[in-house]
């Protein structure tokens, strides 16, 4: 550390963020299961608008985002001046802390929770508060008892990461209307569109002027290179994070491929009961094999294995096996392997494997 040049309060305890393994030495082939991508990608409509904005390169883009607001709006019945876009839901989890939150004031979050909670809020100054879950379920009653006179955010995934277990939206409700008069509830619906008619918690944050939801392209989509995410919220909100939101945050590829890709409601339709399917089929081979897992809501399954040394031994064989999976030691689950849904024949390879290790196939 400089001596005199240093870095502000909260910074220097944050610890770097790993995304999931990509790669394996000496493996050209490998299957990437550790990133909760859609193993489909992106449908045709996104692709043919992707082509064609090379021609529009070296113009800026609009900074009010007004079409993919507007998309966004007509597609889930929204009022698009509630919305906010970002790079990525990330960008708006952000905006909030940087918004709301600050020195001598708390972040709540739960212990499973998406690690950028704990990091966004440590940028601010702010103190991060981790709330223990119920058998990996997000706990309202421990949340409402953790909160505060100093609490200013409380960030929910739902389903949540790594976890991929949701509460109803009659305890989002409970939770939101508990909170102290200051606090904001923040619903994470990065995995929202995988759970067949859940509005991610936008009628909660329509209803309520202390709910925020954000949403993401990343996931179901098959946008997660380009970086896409948005919130919706009270206008009072809304308002706020549009003065500290960067002018040109997101290109114009971003945004057209974005509003190409909410109006393919058909794609997201097929991709959802594809996912169902497969993450069925996957839960219940692993649970043949003697691996069990909590039902999943989104696009992976979170695999629980009897110690910390079989799961990390797993995970070795399946990298011998071209297999890419995430260790979530991370998420305080050092004893789970958390793999993607990935498409048929990706889903049968993996369960395989784990059978293999297990010594049953």
């Amino acid at each position: 550390m400089h001596d005199t040049i240093r870095p502000q309060p909260g910074i220097l305890d944050i610890a770097l963020y790993e995304g999931g393994k990509a790669h394996l030495a000496g493996v050209s082939n490998a299957l990437k299961l550790s990133s909760n991508e859609n193993p489909f990608g992106p449908g045709d409509r996104a692709k043919e608008v992707f082509s064609k904005t090379v021609h529009t390169l070296h113009r800026y883009p609009g900074t009010d985002h007004a079409a993919l607001r507007q998309a966004i709006g007509d597609v889930h019945g929204l009022d698009p001046e509630r919305i906010i876009c970002g790079v990525g839901s990330d960008e708006i989890i952000t905006f909030l802390c940087q918004a709301y939150a600050g020195p001598k004031d708390e972040v709540v979050f739960t212990e499973h929770g998406f690690l950028m909670y704990r990091i966004s809020a440590l940028a601010v100054g702010a103190t991060p508060v981790e709330v223990a879950e119920r058998e990996r379920m997000t706990d309202v009653d421990a949340i409402l008892r953790a909160c505060s006179k100093r609490t200013k955010l409380v960030f929910i995934a739902n389903p949540n990461n790594p976890t991929g277990t949701m509460i109803s939206p009659a305890e989002m409700e409970r939770l939101a209307a508990g909170l102290p008069a200051q606090a904001i509830l923040v619903i994470d619906g990065a995995y929202a569109e995988y759970v067949d008619g859940y509005d991610g918690g936008a009628g909660l944050a329509t209803a309520r002027d202390n709910v925020f939801m954000t949403r993401t392209f990343s996931k179901i989509y098959g946008l997660g290179g380009l970086r896409i995410g948005w919130g919706y919220g009270p206008r009072h909100i809304v308002d706020v994070l549009n003065r500290i939101r960067g002018p040109f945050n997101l290109s114009t590829t971003q945004l057209e491929v974005a509003e190409a890709a909410v109006r393919d409601q058909d794609w997201v339709n097929k991709c959802r009961a594809e996912n169902a399917r497969m993450r069925h089929w996957l839960a219940e081979a692993l649970a043949e094999v003697g691996v069990p897992s909590d039902t999943s809501m989104a696009n992976f399954v979170l695999a629980r294995f009897a110690s910390v040394e079989e799961a990390e031994a797993c995970d070795a064989f399946l990298q011998s096996q071209g297999l890419i999976v995430r260790r979530v030691a991370g998420y305080k689950l050092p004893h789970c392997l958390r793999i993607t849904v990935g498409d048929e024949a990706g889903c049968r390879r993996v369960a395989y494997a784990v059978g293999q290790f297990k010594g049953l196939k």
